[in-house]
């Protein structure tokens, strides 16, 4: 034993060391910074021992190293910007001190490899892969750089233009496309890759390979003249500029520290990327993606503690095919639960077998699968107009239109031809589950499962519990939606539940725009130059306003007070009442806010409309100019407010679950991290200030509540702690 720590151990052969990584007491490997001590340690001793002619890293777990360990990364970045560069430094030195070491080096990556797990393995002379192995950078989506080296080994050891594409698009790459790059050397089955490994280490030392030369490729400057580095960084500079978009510094400035750094020899390289970390590592941005990050992992971890607690659900069923239950039956059946999909009718049993169709041919035509495979994964769903087979399923869900009466009776009917034990969940966006539960004789085995649209691209699933839901009904819907592919957020209930009740809120600001004259054109566009996918008139359009008029009377009888108006105040129309009365539906009739067109691939694309102009005017009060400030403000208070009421009614069970959901729910901007990190990067007393001026024109929806005020009182924040499991 040359050396034994925490994470990490070095065993020696005849003359060949291993270094193995294996994090006890953790499923995976990070480099937290006590692990990276233990590296410093572990290369010394490796250094101080004799008669050594080789050094295999390897890991013990199933992944090779994850990456750093992101939970310390908001304390590091609180440090400041000299603190950073000394600690990029000192890690710099260890990793140089492997690549420096007086014999041939080799990496047997056995699984997952990624950011500084990845960095660690470029350290080394040779790679070899098991071909089920990936390997990537993908520090550009937390808004920072690969900071240990990443951005000076990889150009050298792959060419610019490869490392540009794995940096700033921050992808997983596999076995098969990192040989054809030169990034490993070889690629073979997991068994035998400790075998391949030593056999590159003892090629090496006779000769047949030279490892010097390896080490010199990847310490001098990048080999490229002055014209072929305009072409490979000032077009890649604006290809990834227009893609990033101007809220995500990251992958640009990974770009510029590429260029910057491939004159240089190694040391000068690395401290031109150690400086650029640290000041992406300084930004609002970075702070809110880390912040963002660690949500994910505090949703995760709540959605497996469920998962832990759930039956096991083998068999599934839909109820109501149609767009919205073909997209359900192919995500299931994509994920390989089986599904029943039922209705009433064989044209709606075509339409839904149709969209799963559509859909699986699309994974087809991007060489996702195999047609076989397609074929392997249609035939999960099955058809039926009949209850047939459902004694033997495990979770229904109920996908019928959002009336209350009709899904009463669906689910009524169901629940007599189900087992005691099927779950039946309702894919309501608005409805009660307490109200909708009040007429079945298990009201215990229902909750709501709330997909939203369209089900194969939206991550979030809404699953709610009602008065009488059990915990075994919740961890079972959880842990399907978790089979599913989809991210799972257990909500309380109340009209609208979490995404729906935030989200009107910011319609009831888009309309009390409208009510005074604003130009929705040009709201759409202060709010998508914000950072929202879409602004509200064009969101109205893409989810219906027969949809929106409905949800905004479910919202106006459960909040009097705040949404009572939302549609209008009685003598004046909203834009949105004004647009349903005219038949303006949006997307699904081509005329809503916007007129739509198809584009050359068949989408809607959507194009200005005079009639629309001049209807929303119809409806003003007033005509006012607004800055692109007072919009935002306008828009982004009462949405807000709202999730900050969700919070305090319990409806979610923390920040990191609130922010998660309109991330993932409704497209908020996840540069800026959640409403409640918004709220925060703001002040909450800054925020408080704001909205209180704001409710003085416009009402009860911009009222700060009560706990928030006490917050601003006393200088707390919504994230002044870690998030917590």
């Amino acid at each position: 034993m040359i050396y034994q720590g925490n994470a990490i151990t070095v065993t020696r052969g005849d003359d060949i060391a291993t270094l193995t990584f294996d994090l006890k007491d953790e499923s995976v490997n990070k480099l937290s910074s006590a692990v990276v001590a233990e590296l410093d340690d572990a290369v010394k001793a490796i250094r101080a021992e004799g008669g050594l002619k080789g050094l295999m890293l390897t890991s013990a777990k199933e992944a090779f190293i994850v990456g750093a360990d992101i939970t310390e990364f908001q304390g590091m970045f609180d440090k400041g910007s000299d603190f950073l560069v000394e600690m990029l430094e000192r890690v710099h030195g260890i990793f140089n001190a492997i690549e420096d070491l007086p014999f041939p080096t080799v990496t047997a990556i056995n699984g997952l490899a990624l950011g500084g797990g990845c960095e660690v393995l470029l350290t080394t002379d040779f790679r070899v892969m098991s071909d089920k192995a990936q390997i990537g950078l993908p520090e550009t989506q937390l808004g920072i750089l690969p900071g240990w080296g990443g951005c000076v080994r990889l150009p050298r050891l792959i060419g610019a233009d490869n490392a540009i594409e794995w940096i700033a698009g921050g992808t997983q790459n596999r076995a098969d496309a990192a040989l054809k790059v030169g990034a490993v050397d070889a690629v073979v089955p997991g068994e035998e890759l400790e075998a391949a490994a030593l056999d590159i280490l003892a090629r090496a030392n006779a000769g047949e390979l030279d490892y010097r030369a390896r080490r010199q490729e990847k310490s001098q400057p990048l080999k490229l003249g002055p014209i072929e580095q305009m072409m490979a960084f000032e077009t890649a500079k604006g290809y990834v500029a227009g893609k990033a978009g101007p809220h995500y510094p990251a992958p640009v400035e990974a770009i510029k520290v590429i260029q910057k750094g491939a004159g240089e020899e190694r040391a000068r390289a690395q401290a031109i990327e150690a400086k650029a970390f640290a000041k992406l590592a300084l930004s609002d941005v970075a702070y809110n993606l880390v912040g963002l990050f660690l949500n994910d992992q505090v949703v995760k971890k709540k959605g497996a503690r469920f998962e832990k607690q759930a039956r096991p659900v083998r068999q599934t069923a839909v109820l109501g095919a149609g767009i919205m239950g073909g997209g359900i039956a192919y995500q299931s059946a994509s994920k390989g639960t089986p599904i029943l999909m039922k209705d009433i009718k064989d044209d709606a049993i075509e339409l839904g077998l149709k969209e799963a169709r559509k859909l699986f041919a699309k994974q087809v035509e991007r060489k996702k699968l195999t047609t076989e495979q397609m074929a392997e994964k249609l035939s999960n769903i099955r058809p039926t107009l009949s209850y047939g087979d459902f004694g033997n399923v495990d979770l229904v869900v109920e996908a019928v239109v959002e009336n209350p009466k009709v899904k009463d009776a669906v689910l009524t009917e169901v629940e007599g031809q189900v087992g005691e034990e099927t779950i039946l969940a309702s894919n309501t966006s608005t409805i009660s589950i307490t109200r909708l539960a009040q007429n079945l004789k298990r009201p215990e085995n229902f909750c709501g499962m709330h997909f939203f649209n369209p089900v194969h691209r939206m991550p979030l699933v809404e699953v709610i519990r009602g008065e009488k839901t059990s915990d075994a009904a919740v961890a079972a819907t959880v842990a399907y939606a978790r089979a599913m592919g989809k991210t799972p957020i257990v909500v309380n209930d109340c009209p609208g539940f979490l995404v729906n009740r935030v989200l009107f809120p910011y319609f009831g600001g888009f309309s009390q725009l409208m009510a005074q004259g604003a130009d929705f054109q040009r709201v759409d566009k202060v709010m998508e130059k914000f950072g929202w996918p879409m602004g509200p008139a064009y969101l109205l359009d893409v989810v219906g306003m027969d949809t929106a008029v409905h949800a905004g009377e479910v919202m106006a009888e459960g909040f009097p007070e705040r949404m009572g108006s939302l549609g209008g105040d009685g003598e004046q129309k909203s834009a949105i009442q004004a647009m349903f009365e005219n038949d303006r539906l949006g997307q699904k009739n081509a005329r809503g806010f916007y007129a739509y067109e198809e584009d050359r691939k068949g989408k809607p694309k959507k194009v200005r409309d005079e009639a629309a102009i001049e209807l929303v005017k119809g409806v003003a009060r007033e005509s006012r100019e607004f800055s692109d400030e007072e919009i935002i403000s306008r828009m982004m208070v009462p949405l807000c407010l709202e999730t900050v009421r969700c919070l305090e009614d319990d409806i979610v069970g923390s920040p990191a679950e609130a922010d998660m959901a309109l991330i993932y729910g409704i497209g908020f901007p996840p540069f800026r991290g959640g409403a409640l990190r918004y709220i925060d990067a703001m002040g909450v007393d800054a925020f408080v200030e704001l909205a209180d001026g704001l409710a003085e024109e416009l009402g009860p929806l911009y009222a700060p509540t009560e706990k928030l005020r006490a917050m601003a009182a006393a200088g707390e924040t919504f994230y002044g702690a870690p998030a917590q499991a």
